[in-house]
């Protein structure tokens, strides 16, 4: 292939990877905007209703999460190409530990992800050669602290307790992944995360072009993709089966303020919820409303947000059991130590 060819070649390429990123963009601003129409406007259904509330939230649900999931591994898989894996490695190598739990907490931060949606960029980063603590403390931060639901807690609970969530929501994230980076987690990572084409792009000293770096990210996300989708599907179909069902006169009954274990309760009631942060603050608003200790509160919330049923149906196809486990348990742990920090010092 001539070097005219070639630069042509490159051209028509970057032109239609502009187009279909802009396509991609498109598809996901408007993806609740088009369910709301067709409910609201079109059908003229009540989403506040229980069952069209669930199969609302449960299209938009689906298409947004499937959407990220061919977007950002596409994406990274992009970016991948560009880096070789040991360089990453090197660079971050070189970095104290702290620095760089540090840098993917606040990554998680600004990134206004729920639990299910943050997986996509968790397998990239994962497949990039990133220390899997490091990017376990990003999938902790994630979904606990973004700035619509920092605007909304200021709102409703007050600026002291807002930077009080936020700090230890970061803080645990931070600590977490500290903890585990004095363990080799990659053995409890399934092999297929490793073994990607973008990962073997670079064998043997090959130096890719713009057109083996496409097809390297596409069959990426096909394969990734292909064995997660129906995950994405069981998972958000649970979510919105009991999305909207929050029993709170169990929690003012069980969690009230005169329960020492109301922290526990309400956190492991949380965790079958499904909800982002900004979702769930009119939730904890009424629990707290009636007189729910800030605590209990903000337990449940954290475990709403950070640890569901979805998620733990979507990792278990990343995670082995026992780093599955040792991550649902540490992030429950800690929860519950935040709770019970809240009810004792607020």
């Amino acid at each position: 292939m001539t070097i005219d060819t070639l630069q042509t070649t490159n051209r028509s390429l970057a032109l239609r990877l502009a187009g279909g990123a802009a396509a991609w963009a498109a598809l996901y601003a408007l993806n609740e905007v088009v369910w709301d129409t067709i409910f609201v406007s079109w059908l003229g259904l009540d989403l506040t209703g229980r069952t069209v509330g669930a199969i609302h939230f449960f299209l938009y649900d689906t298409s947004k999460i499937l959407l990220l999931l061919a977007g950002m591994i596409f994406a990274i898989g992009m970016l991948r190409t560009t880096l070789r894996p040991e360089r990453v490695r090197t660079f971050l190598e070189g970095k104290p530990i702290g620095v760089a739990l540090v840098l993917a907490a606040l990554l998680g931060a600004v990134t206004p992800f729920c639990s299910c949606s943050s997986i996509p960029l968790f397998i990239g980063f994962v497949g990039a050669g990133i220390p899997l603590a490091v990017t376990l403390t990003f999938l902790i931060a994630s979904p606990l602290v973004n700035e619509v639901a920092v605007v909304l807690l200021a709102d409703t609970f007050g600026l002291g307790n807002t930077v009080a969530y936020v700090l230890s929501g970061l803080g645990a994230a931070i600590l977490i992944g500290l903890v585990l980076s004095r363990f080799r987690l990659d053995q409890w990572v399934e092999r297929f995360v490793f073994e990607t084409p973008v990962a073997l792009l670079h064998a043997n000293g090959h130096k890719p072009t713009l057109r083996d770096r496409v097809d390297a990210a596409k069959e990426e996300t096909a394969d990734i993709f292909g064995r997660v989708w129906k995950w994405v599907i069981l998972g958000v179909g649970i979510g919105a089966v009991i999305h909207g069902w929050v029993p709170t006169a169990f929690f003012a009954t069980y969690a009230g303020p005169d329960n020492p274990f109301a922290v526990v309760i309400a956190t492991l009631a949380g965790v079958p919820l499904y909800a982002n942060a900004a979702g769930v603050i009119p939730i904890a608003e009424a629990l707290w409303t009636k007189g729910m200790a800030t605590g209990t509160v903000m337990s449940f919330m954290m475990a709403t947000v950070a640890l569901s049923l979805p998620e733990f149906i979507l990792l278990k196809q990343i995670l082995k059991p026992r780093l599955l486990a040792i991550f649902f348990g540490s992030v429950a742990f800690a929860i519950m130590l935040i709770g019970f920090g809240f009810n004792l010092f607020a």
